[in-house]
């Protein structure tokens, strides 16, 4: 390469660089950037946080993703925002936007903000809640309009089993056990086993699937995540099947899981791949459209969990799920 060649790719790289730079130039935009950490928000949710009109947080997150700090996530009809999925050591512009990230992330949010924060994942939970609530009786209905409990059920049951040949499962938890399907495996493989659900009338049906199969190993506790952190509990197996679509923040879902399971732990998740059937929000209670299997990865190597095992079952009415597999060590996984 000529010299003049190397100075023409020279003065491409920093063309390239300088919209990243002058993007992250403005203290707000690095907030925006900084609650994006583990969380996708809409315009509508970052003007509340920041106490700004939609026009102005608009022009802002116009900014950033021309810049390639944030990119735009279709929920139905409404557009989110997440940090992106697909970075590359390799590109001076991502490694550039990758230490952007590093710094913004050491910096703690403030009281304020995270008051803020948790009042939006408190709306969405309301919102799931109620929709449980109305439709308690519909819920194995609504939900095999989407994928029917065995097709996912049964792969999640093998691969727990593959693994239970060499490690043996003292406590199991499942998050958000529905009416109870799955609690048959678990308390069949695990000495112990607890239900946690936030609705009351899931954990009344999962109550009587206990009694009708004779599970006398499984407690049911009513609440979310937070009970059990505070409780101090400790798990070797977690599993939350078709969950994290309608919890306010999944990946606070994969983060909670590490930090309740055991060195050597393992979490088992079975989800939606991303969709655009935007009808499932209306009649299933979704809040997601399904994640990237990129989305949960990285969400697991934030909550310190290695990705082990992934399979993808497609559907023939055009939905496709994830069974994916995470733990808190490495641990050689065939």
């Amino acid at each position: 390469m000529t010299q003049s060649g190397a100075l023409d790719n020279s003065l491409n790289s920093v063309d390239l660089l300088a919209p990243i730079f002058k993007a992250s130039g403005d203290p707000l935009r690095l907030e925006i950037v900084r609650v994006l950490q583990r969380d996708t928000f809409g315009v509508l949710e970052l003007s509340q946080l920041f106490g700004m009109r939609q026009s102005g947080m608009s022009h802002h997150l116009k900014v950033l993703h021309k810049s390639g700090l944030v990119e735009p996530q279709r929920e139905g009809n409404a557009i989110f925002y997440r940090r992106p999925l697909h970075l590359d050591n390799d590109k001076p512009t991502d490694l550039t936007i990758r230490q952007i990230f590093e710094a913004v992330d050491r910096a703690p949010l403030p009281e304020q903000l995270q008051e803020k924060i948790r009042a939006i994942r408190k709306q969405r939970a309301d919102q799931s809640q109620a929709f449980f609530s109305r439709h308690s009786e519909q819920f194995r209905e609504q939900q095999e309009l989407i994928a029917a409990f065995d097709l996912y059920a049964t792969p999640v049951a093998d691969l727990i089993r593959k693994r239970t040949r060499k490690t043996k499962w003292q406590a199991a938890l499942e998050i958000g056990p529905g009416e109870g399907g799955f609690l048959p495996v678990l308390s069949g493989l695990c000495e112990h086993v607890v239900a946690l659900d936030n609705s009351r009338d899931m954990l009344a049906k999962a109550k009587r699937t206990c009694t009708d199969n004779g599970l006398s190993n499984v407690d049911l506790i009513e609440g979310i995540t937070d009970v059990l952190l505070a409780r101090g509990d400790a798990f070797d197996l977690v599993v939350a099947n078709m969950v994290l679509h309608h919890v306010p923040s999944p990946a606070d879902i994969l983060l909670d899981a590490a930090a309740l399971m055991n060195n050597g732990g393992c979490l088992v998740i079975s989800d939606l791949c991303r969709h655009d059937q935007n009808w499932a929000k209306e009649n299933c209670g979704d809040l997601w459209l399904g994640f990237e299997p990129e989305e949960l990865t990285a969400w697991g190597a934030a909550a310190g969990l290695k990705a082990g095992e992934q399979l993808f079952i497609g559907l023939r009415n055009g939905f496709q799920v994830q069974v994916r597999e995470f733990w808190k060590t490495l641990l050689p996984i065939r």
